[in-house]
């Protein structure tokens, strides 16, 4: 089993210590977004799960606790973007979270530290000369703390478009996508970054960018060590190479507060759903009520009997 924590929400950078214990406990509950009466109670002992993928933009309540990972494989999609207040309106200012990606590199290896650069967006004072001008810098500063980086370009869905109505905020059209994609392989590359895109139909093949998956079978076999029998996950985009996993997030529940969030519908929501998080509970919000449907998942570990 592939655990992902979560696409939902940062559970580093909000909910680590919940997730810690759970971790203790060897089990979580997780709620249907679609029946919240229905809930998953989700095995997460090391002998089932074979990989742990972490999403997150602040790791840095982690890092003093990663020897309690261990017996566990696992790896982090960190997202380190060049927006302001007005985008990302509660991440930590950059220098704070540039420290922290090195940090963590340092700690558990670049290969398990995957910068993510999305979602790559278009403003009133933010262009494509803007993108270029600050991926070049982070890259700079995060030469040989990353081996890979990540891109997708921003898709406007009907509840992003009201939340960013204020920002003027717009999808890259062709010409500043192939732009930007020429622009950023060429710098990755003098950085000794590779660089692959992220659920994205469009072909940059000729600047050297390949289809990437966020869920990496290939990284994940080369962490655990062995094959791992699975099939790409058809609960995502077409466009998404990630294998199946299982998400232990919810979502309204990340308090960064980014314009663009897609797991977000609003603040409001966010405050009530954050505000209803026990660190005890075995569920991310509030505890199991008496008309929860609560039935044990089956998992079990992905190991191929193939040779690694």
């Amino acid at each position: 089993m592939i655990l992902s924590v979560s696409r939902r929400t940062d559970i580093p950078a909000f909910y680590s210590e919940w997730f810690f214990n759970r971790l203790r406990d060897g089990f979580i509950d997780v709620r249907n977004p679609m029946n919240i009466h229905q809930v998953s109670r989700v095995k997460i002992t090391p002998d089932v799960v074979d990989c742990i993928v972490f999403w997150t933009k602040n790791p840095k309540g982690m890092l003093a606790r990663l020897d309690e990972l261990k017996g566990y494989n696992y790896y982090f999609q960190f997202t380190l973007n060049p927006y302001d207040k007005r985008i990302e309106s509660n991440v930590p200012k950059k220098n704070e979270i540039i420290s922290a990606f090195k940090e963590l590199s340092s700690k558990i290896g670049n290969n398990r530290v995957v910068w993510r650069y999305d979602p790559i967006l278009i403003t009133d004072v933010i262009d494509v000369n803007y993108h270029i001008q600050y991926f070049e810098e982070l890259a700079k500063r995060l030469t040989g703390f990353t081996k890979r980086c990540v891109i997708s370009f921003v898709d406007l869905y009907k509840k992003t478009s009201t939340n960013t109505r204020y920002l003027n905020l717009r999808e890259p059209n062709e010409e500043e996508i192939f732009a930007i994609a020429k622009a950023f392989s060429k710098i990755a590359n003098h950085f000794g970054i590779e660089i692959v895109t992220c659920a994205e139909n469009v072909d940059f093949h000729k600047f050297g960018i390949e289809h990437g998956h966020c869920i990496d079978q290939g990284l994940i076999e080369e962490i655990c060590g062995y094959n791992i029998d699975t099939r790409k996950d058809k609960n995502q985009r077409k466009e998404c190479g990630c294998i199946e996993s299982i998400d232990i997030g919810a979502y309204n529940t990340c308090c960064h507060g980014c314009a663009y969030c897609y797991a977000n519908f609003n603040n409001e929501a966010v405050k009530v759903q954050s505000s209803r998080h026990i660190k005890t509970s075995s569920l991310l919000t509030g505890e199991l009520q008496n008309d929860d449907v609560v039935k044990e998942r089956k998992v079990a570990s992905l190991k191929s009997d193939g040779l690694f």
